[in-house]
């Protein structure tokens, strides 16, 4: 499929490693220039490395509130014009509920869920001048709530919820607005968990990730390019008709 996104920019949040790097990769070779952003400035430039088009990183932290509007600033000085919003960033702590802590729940908020509110706001008049669009990258935990995962469920469903309020704004304004919940995905994250397990329950690494995945009740657990080629076609013109769209992309674990 032509999905005919040569030379357009796209700005790529949480995009030095996992999901958000292969996301970087997979529109790069779709031709786009990038903008990608995360705190490691090593990381950054070792993903616009792998790239095979123009990007441009910008390291920052983006729980700093005036974060955002620099980062759009830039995009705008490097390439003036921004085409696409990806709102990759944030990981939340997981555990007890009753030991997460204020700074916890403050952490988790400020880089997933704020990030993404001040991206968007800030990103909104260029992208209703290109006609551009937004995709949330959020998680099946905003769905489905989980005992272990009070930070991220709240956050995920708070960024769904975001996700349709801005569609429906962005249906009056030319701005397609819409998310991706990946399901359990074999990031160093995912990779750190299953170290874990198999440490506890006497496991090789297969054997833990298989039992893990059966526990979930998908055959195997999805990869960080799985979710990008998803965020490819979400940027398209093949994807015009999608406003609002919840893409769950979970092997089935929903």
């Amino acid at each position: 499929m032509e999905l005919q996104l040569n030379s357009k920019v796209a700005i790529i949040t949480g995009a030095s490693r996992g999901i958000g790097c292969a996301i970087a990769q997979t529109l790069s070779i779709e031709g786009m220039r990038l903008v990608i952003a995360a705190r490691s400035e090593a990381l950054l430039n070792e993903v616009a490395q792998s790239c095979n088009n123009e990007v441009f990183a910008v390291t920052m932290d983006l729980r700093e509130p005036d974060a955002p509007q620099k980062l759009i600033d830039s995009a705008l000085q490097k390439f003036g014009q921004i085409d696409v919003l990806v709102n990759n960033a944030g990981a939340t702590k997981r555990g007890d509920f009753l030991e997460l802590t204020e700074d916890d729940w403050h952490d988790g908020f400020a880089l997933k869920f704020f990030s993404a509110v001040r991206c968007s706001r800030a990103a909104w008049p260029h992208l209703q001048a290109s006609g551009g669009n937004i995709i949330n990258i959020v998680g099946v935990g905003g769905r489905t709530g989980n005992a272990e995962f009070a930070i991220g469920g709240a956050v995920n469903a708070g960024l769904l919820n975001l996700t349709k309020v801005l569609a429906d704004r962005g249906n009056k304004e030319g701005i397609r607005v819409n998310a991706i919940n990946p399901g359990s995905i074999a990031t160093e994250r995912l990779q750190t968990r299953i170290q874990l397990f198999a440490t506890e329950h006497n496991l090789s690494l297969e054997q833990a990730a298989g039992q893990m995945a059966h526990k979930l009740g998908v055959a195997r657990f999805g990869t960080p390019d799985e979710i990008a080629r998803a965020v490819a076609f979400l940027a398209s013109s093949a994807a015009g008709y999608c406003q609002g769209s919840i893409f769950d992309v979970d092997g089935g674990q929903t």
